[in-house]
């Protein structure tokens, strides 16, 4: 059996975090049972491990934090269009006119690194 070899360890500076996130990116629609899917479920762990340590959400509302994240990775209403696949619907909650369904924040969690318990909080349609 031939053995794996990555060079990651805990990721303890923005830097380390950078480029787990570039690696990530990298690897990130790898076949299950490859040496980069296990090297994702790895990235994804050390990733998110990082995030919990050190990132504080801001006190806003679940769509707000959508937006912020949204700007930080550089994603357009068409990004989560792509992961949703309905970009009439990705409208209506950017604009505050229907509320997340479990489907998007499951999967407006995994895109955005933002845990799923910050997405399911209460806020008003307008």
């Amino acid at each position: 059996m031939k053995k794996i070899k990555f060079d990651w360890f805990l990721i303890e500076t923005e830097q380390d975090y950078d480029t787990a996130l570039a690696r990530y990116e990298q690897v990130r629609h790898a076949e299950k049972n490859t040496t980069d899917h296990k090297e994702k479920l790895l990235l994804a762990h050390l990733i998110s491990n990082f995030e919990e340590r050190t990132s504080e959400l801001p006190a806003v509302d679940p769509v707000e934090l959508i937006k912020i994240r949204m700007e930080d990775f550089g994603y357009k209403s068409v990004d989560l269009a792509n992961e949703y696949g309905d970009k009439g619907t990705i409208s209506k909650v950017l604009n505050y006119k229907q509320a997340l369904s479990l489907t998007m924040i499951r999967k407006f969690s995994r895109l955005l690194h933002i845990p799923a318990d910050a997405l399911i909080g209460e806020y008003e349609l307008r």
